[in-house]
């Protein structure tokens, strides 16, 4: 009886223990504390003996070194995840997004394919794919996949704004601000303002798109990219300090320092 009662006492802690630490994790992650993230995914995933379970806890630790710049520590807790779960479609998704970034576009494809065959219907993936297109000049393949992603998801924002931007990057400005109007008249959302506080930049319109930023940061202040438009925008109007400010603020917030070196150069030095 009484190894018994030590059993149930022993199981009983093991559970608060995950459930504590998840509870910890789930926390410190949407509070942007990708530190405290770090900390406790790893402890999750060190211990956990459920595979499906400890592919999540991996994944999720590697979203959160990713966020903290550390891309080697990031694509190794991918791997280990898609080791313990090679069903994962999210795992693809982010391992496809991140070889992406990092520039390995032929392999971000080959994981795009390999994700699509478990979960047809990722948007990530198809977005990511559209990106790949997009930065190789192939606006036709990339506008077919953000299609392909409205023929099941009718109101993706991600998708509807890339048809938006692919007209932008192609020189239709007002044909992108049509588009911008309407879609944040349909759901003024902090992606949305950003995006045309971008295209407001581009026309030479820095009144508007400061205007656009700071309503994009007063909806969500945890955006990155927000940060590092409003840093375009101050660079533009001559104000680098304030600028290289707004670069610290996303950063802070999970965007990637090396893919920002180019506008770090137009810092003054401290």
């Amino acid at each position: 009886m009484k190894k018994h009662l030590l059993l149930v006492s022993l199981a009983f802690t093991s559970l608060h223990f995950y459930a504590q630490t998840a509870k910890t994790a789930e926390e410190c992650f949407k509070k942007a504390d990708y530190k405290c993230a770090e900390e406790q995914y790893t402890k999750l995933a060190d211990k956990e003996q459920i595979q499906k379970f400890q592919s999540e806890y991996y994944n999720n630790l590697g979203t959160s070194q990713w966020r903290l710049g550390k891309t080697a520590l990031a694509f190794k807790s991918y791997e280990s995840a898609l080791k313990s779960n090679p069903m994962s479609a999210s795992v693809y998704a982010n391992l496809a997004s991140l070889h992406s970034q990092r520039g390995s576009k032929a392999k971000a494809l080959e994981y795009i394919d390999k994700g699509l065959q478990i979960e047809p219907e990722n948007v990530d993936m198809y977005l990511t794919r559209a990106k790949i297109y997009d930065s190789q000049g192939k606006k036709d393949l990339a506008a077919k996949e953000f299609n392909q992603i409205l023929s099941f998801a009718p109101e993706n924002l991600f998708a509807r704004t890339g048809l938006a931007n692919l007209k932008k990057n192609s020189g239709d400005l007002e044909g992108a601000l049509k588009d911008y109007n309407q879609l944040i008249s349909e759901k003024p959302e902090s992606l949305l303002y950003n995006g045309r506080a971008d295209l407001y930049l581009k026309m030479k319109k820095p009144k508007e798109a400061l205007a656009d930023i700071n309503k994009a940061i007063s909806i969500d202040a945890k955006f990155s990219q927000s940060y590092v438009t409003k840093a375009m925008i101050l660079f533009d109007t001559q104000k680098p300090k304030e600028a290289c400010s707004s670069l610290d603020k996303a950063v802070s917030l999970g965007y990637e320092k090396a893919l920002l070196a180019e506008y770090y150069t137009k810092c003054p030095a401290k």
